[in-house]
């Protein structure tokens, strides 16, 4: 399937977001699936010392689905 000019825009925003918000959207996240003190550390730290932050900014660039953290 071809990809349109809104895919490719989709995938800018979701990088941008990942980049200046993810600690705070994975930590909210995971506190909604019930893991709430891993949510707190994990938005308390920047996404474990920054690690998971770097993981999941690999992870959109690479588009792999790694599950570590998770």
């Amino acid at each position: 399937m071809a990809k349109t000019a809104i895919d490719k825009l989709d995938y800018v925003i979701k990088l941008i977001l990942t980049i200046f918000f993810d600690p705070l959207i994975q930590g909210i996240n995971r506190i909604l699936r019930g893991k709430v003190i891993i949510g707190i550390l994990w938005i308390i730290t920047g996404g474990i010392f920054l690690i998971g932050w770097i993981i999941d900014i690999i992870t959109m660039l690479t588009k792999k689905n790694i599950t570590f953290l998770a």
